[in-house]
């Protein structure tokens, strides 16, 4: 507890001390997309895969793709390392619970030799504590790429592919799963397991990728389906098994991310302005109603050096926190995290 109190401390004196945007050391030879418009403001230059903590004063987010997890302060900019305090291999992502605590996505061993096996073929879930006093907790299952997390309770959805599990799924199958987090003996642990879907049940081809439980009610699963008609926004009714694409729009990339917190949009990651894929993206909105009317929300892309990814709606959906990218970097990597005013307010 000294070590992590210690690093909490020079992490927010460096702050105090420094501007008040942070300056990270990357020694990248991009500089970083300006000038910024009226409503947006950069928080971090480092940092990706943003969410926002259930009182929409905090965000979670990665110090990068299998590095340490982070929390920075909206208002005040101060930073807060969650993963300091106790060795590990590298986290993939970061999502707050409705408890506090912090749900984590990462390989219980890291290879730099092959350091993409640790996101895609041996990330595990596990529960880190919001007193920050120990190490996480697994799960017990592999997940492939994001989890979903319930904004009214323990529940989570995440995806199983081939990779996670070659000896049970075959090659190009994935599947969405549910289930909750409990408590016993002081320790969490996922029960009540259900399958919602499995992409050899579709009559299209794709891989799967679970999203966000839709609100008010959290009855439907937003996931991705990757591959088909470019890559598509779709739905499943958690109590029917009836899936809905909302994007329909083929030929075109649409990747959702968070979701409004009236469930009526959501945010994704698409290529309408440049039909290039999904490495010349912005982030846009996304009506939820059928009728795939789309809003444009930054233009990161118009200089083909930059894209805007990995988008998150703030709870009270005045707000929507995003990562500066690069076109011709992976998927996910980001370089700072941002803000923008859905009513030109900075905050």
């Amino acid at each position: 507890m000294k070590s992590a109190a210690l690093a909490r401390c020079l992490v927010t004196c460096a702050i105090a001390c420094a501007p008040s945007v942070l300056v990270a050391q990357s020694g990248k030879l991009v500089p970083l997309y300006a000038p910024l418009p009226p409503g947006m403001t950069r928080l971090t230059t480092f940092g990706e895969r943003a969410d926002w903590s259930p009182d929409g004063k905090r965000l979670v987010f990665l110090e990068k793709t299998f590095g340490d997890v982070y929390e920075v302060d909206v208002a005040t900019r101060a930073l807060t390392p969650l993963t300091h305090h106790y060795f590990h291999e590298g986290y993939t992502r970061a999502l707050h619970l409705p408890s506090g605590d912090i749900l984590l996505s990462g390989a219980p061993e890291f290879d730099a030799k092959r350091p993409w096996r640790s996101r895609n073929e041996t990330a595990e879930l596990w529960v880190l504590s919001r007193k920050l006093d120990g190490p996480p907790v697994p799960l017990g299952t592999r997940c492939s790429e994001g989890p979903a997390v319930s904004r009214t309770r323990l529940r989570i959805a995440w995806t199983i592919d081939h990779g996670d599990y070659p000896d049970k799924l075959p090659e190009g199958v994935s599947q969405m799963w549910v289930g909750d987090i409990e408590t016993e003996a002081g320790k969490p642990r996922l029960v009540n397991r259900r399958k919602v879907l499995d992409s050899r049940d579709l009559q299209f081809k794709c891989s799967l990728e679970t999203q966000d439980f839709r609100p008010p009610d959290e009855k439907e699963l937003t996931f991705s389906a990757y591959g088909h008609q470019g890559t598509e926004v779709m739905g499943v009714d958690l109590e029917t098994g009836k899936v809905t694409n909302y994007s329909n729009a083929p030929g075109q990339y649409d990747e959702p991310e968070g979701i409004f917190p009236d469930g009526k949009h959501t945010l994704v990651e698409c290529d309408r302005h440049s039909g290039k894929g999904s490495g010349h993206i912005d982030v846009y909105k996304l009506a939820l109603d059928g009728s795939g009317k789309t809003e444009r929300l930054t233009s990161f892309n118009d200089q083909p050096t930059y894209k805007a990814s990995n988008p998150v709606v703030s709870p009270d959906g005045r707000w929507i926190a995003f990562q500066e990218a690069r076109s011709n970097e992976a998927a996910g990597i980001g370089h700072g995290i941002l803000v923008l005013s859905l009513e030109g307010q900075r905050p």
